[in-house]
């Protein structure tokens, strides 16, 4: 047997090959397909047109996936109850036309306006909810009654005016505001830091409780691609305006429902009730309490979207919330990785979704293309992503039976 630190080392280097070399090898790559997906598409771009990677457009990429990345965030949660909502890109919408005409037609501090937005972003996703748990509506049913009716509740709020737009202030400032180097390189390690504090923990909790602990070389891979990606993404957008505020809210964002999510209570019940709500029943959890609660979560995080759509934009109208943003909401992390069947997921995948739709887009925009292209290829790659998920079901499936 080896000993000392070459054994160790040789030992750790096993273990890597046999664990993401395995991994490889089984079609099992988890985040790893994004990466390269999104490394394909920025090469295929910068190739295209050398302007695609520069810091200035970097900057303007981040900006505009934001909104669809906050969106994302609820997106998941409600796909790992092996749901969906198809409302969102309304409700977006029509809190963000709510929060503009209580801040510019009726003098609404910018705060509260904003505040308001959400509330009502929560009280639609209460209305979805109840209608899907105690009448038993299925949620695609109800939720596109909601795509129709908030579409004209829209219409409604912004009356004959049809676009509002919006002064400087707290609003505009959540996508116009900029960090420098203090900021940037503390948000860079923090994340690092983060990445690997929490795989340690989750290993000294799986040891704790007498299970096999996740691979370390697999928790090192991780947190060196999530460091490396941090301080060469904080290093271009210093080059350029700085580090975007929005960027900031997305990111905590994404790591509180990451948080939730995997080390909570409330978030192991949300898996349990995507993979066999009945067995989650009988488990003793209140699963209609679960449902409706991710759906007010879900709407709250489009009204969120909505306002950070505006705030770029710097207006409301009629449109707002139309368009792709329910198409790319939900594409986004179906393509990184959430099950549409439910139990399935991370809510990473709401921001490398995000990051991959939104590349796309202003890869086709940088190069002049009709918007007919960026349909089709972002409907190719979503088609491409759920067969991917159903073949890996099929093997997982296979796997158990035999």
């Amino acid at each position: 047997m080896e000993g000392g630190a070459p054994g160790q080392l040789k030992a750790f280097a096993k273990e890597a090959r046999s664990g993401i070399l395995g991994r490889l090898l089984r079609g099992d790559v988890g985040y790893l397909q994004v990466f390269l997906a999104l490394g394909l598409i920025w090469t295929v771009f910068q190739l295209a047109n050398d302007r695609f990677l520069t810091a200035t457009n970097l900057t303007n990429l981040l900006l505009q996936v934001t909104a669809i990345g906050i969106i994302s965030i609820g997106v998941v949660l409600v796909l790992l109850l092996g749901e969906i909502d198809l409302s969102i890109g309304a409700v977006s919408g029509l809190c963000a036309g709510i929060m503009a005409v209580l801040t510019v037609q009726h003098g609404w501090d910018p705060g509260l306006a904003i505040l308001a937005g959400l509330l009502a972003g929560t009280a639609i996703g209460l209305i979805n909810g109840f209608f899907n748990t105690y009448f038993g509506i299925p949620s695609f049913v109800v939720t596109l009654a909601g795509l129709i009716a908030w579409q004209g509740a829209l219409l409604l709020v912004l009356g004959k005016t049809g676009t509002i737009n919006l002064p400087p202030s707290v609003i505009t400032d959540l996508t116009s505001t900029f960090y420098g180097a203090g900021v940037g390189w503390t948000l860079a390690v923090v994340v690092t830091a983060g990445t690997l504090g929490a795989g340690l923990l989750a290993r000294r909790n799986r040891q704790r409780a007498g299970l096999e602990p996740a691979s370390l070389a697999g928790l090192v891979f991780r947190t060196v691609v999530v460091g490396a990606a941090m301080f060469i993404g904080v290093a271009i957008l210093l080059s350029d305006r700085g580090v975007p505020l929005a960027v900031i809210i997305l990111l905590v964002l994404t790591g509180l429902f990451v948080f939730i999510t995997e080390r909570t209570r409330f978030g192991r019940h949300i898996y349990a009730v995507g993979g066999n709500a009945e067995a989650a029943r009988r488990a003793g959890i209140r699963v209609t309490r679960l449902r409706i609660i991710v759906f007010m979560i879900c709407s709250t995080m489009a009204a969120a979207g909505g306002i950070m759509a505006a705030s770029r934009l710097i207006a409301v109208n009629q449109s707002s919330g139309s368009g792709d943003v329910l198409l790319n909401a939900i594409a986004g992390p179906v393509i990184a990785g959430t099950s549409l069947f439910g139990g399935r997921g991370s809510v990473w995948s709401a921001l490398l979704g995000a990051l991959v739709i939104g590349s796309i887009s202003n890869g086709i925009n940088l190069l002049g293309l009709e918007s007919s292209v960026r349909f089709m290829i972002t409907g190719g790659v979503l088609l491409a992503a759920v067969t991917l998920d159903a073949l890996s079901r099929r093997r997982r499936s296979a796997v158990t039976v035999g």
